[in-house]
């Protein structure tokens, strides 16, 4: 079956473009969705520092600047989609969207990894030009966790609350939610107060934030990659069928890696050939045909 990976980076834990193609070979997928990260150095933890090259490239735009997306687009032209977010606080960031979409033929706008809320007036003139433009909008959405007094917290975007007001003020934009803070939301408990990523197995409890909101914004779509998103379904495999039923039209495959974990699991859900099919293309190719 074909499958398109809607976002992962170039270069990213330690993937040049061969190892790359070899991996996505491996795993039966045909097309990714290659996106930047742009930020300020001091955005970013030590964590995240050893996994980009962003030094190493002397980049001043932050861990995965534009350009590597063109350079690997350019010597693999049909096994990728570029995608590109310039840092909202930048004074030409719509211009840059632009020139991006119009120059290099950039079709989504992602990854928006900022530490800045959403809802940010810069920040919805960006996500309002990536509606203009027709190009689905990839958010990673981070809140703090525990004691907000005690030290330097990783928080990208705002919470659930911010998600939800931007998808009020741009409804002509697509936006797929992904990480911890948009995923730990799955379930209605209140674990996202002290944790990012929920125990498995651990049962969803009704009520939670994330089918609410993408039962009431046409606009919201989920990425499912990295660990947020793999374990939000593996720790209740029930609930997870009766999610990817009800959002079948508004699930993407996604990784954020190269491991097979996503794959892995869904295997065991014995979905329908039909869901199969949307989750892993078919709904992908739509948000980059119909939403033109």
């Amino acid at each position: 079956m074909k499958i398109i990976d809607v976002h992962n980076h170039p270069d990213w834990h330690g993937h040049n473009l061969d190892k790359y193609l070899a991996n996505m070979d491996a795993n039966n997928i045909s097309q990714t969705w290659l996106l930047s990260w742009e930020c300020a150095y001091t955005d970013y933890s030590k964590s995240y520092a050893s996994k980009v090259p962003a030094e190493i490239l002397g980049s001043t735009t932050g861990p995965i600047p534009f350009s590597r997306c063109i350079s690997y687009k350019e010597r693999a032209p049909e096994r990728f989609i570029l995608g590109y977010a310039p840092d909202p606080r930048r004074p030409d960031a719509c211009e840059l969207l632009q020139g991006a979409h119009d120059i290099y033929g950039a079709q989504t706008c992602g990854e928006c990894k900022v530490r800045m809320m959403f809802d940010d007036r810069e920040y919805l003139r960006l996500f309002r030009r990536a509606g203009k433009l027709k190009m689905p909008v990839t958010l990673h959405l981070q809140d703090e966790v525990g004691d907000r007094d005690a030290g330097w917290h990783e928080w990208w975007g705002g919470d659930i609350d911010t998600l939800e007001r931007i998808l009020q003020a741009c409804p002509e934009t697509i936006f797929l939610g992904h990480a911890p803070g948009f995923w730990i939301h799955i379930s209605g408990d209140d674990l996202y107060k002290t944790s990012n990523y929920p125990p498995v197995p651990s049962k969803v409890l009704p009520g939670g934030r994330l089918p609410e909101l993408l039962r009431k914004y046409p606009n919201l779509y989920c990425d499912w990659s990295a660990g947020s998103g793999c374990r939000a379904l593996k720790r209740d495999p029930v609930f997870a069928k009766e999610f990817i039923d009800e959002f079948q039209d508004k699930f993407c495959y996604a990784r954020d890696y190269f491991d097979t974990q996503h794959q892995d699991f869904i295997k065991t859900l014995d979905l329908p050939q039909e869901i199969l099919e949307k989750i892993y293309h078919k709904n992908a190719e739509r948000l980059l045909t119909e939403y033109k």
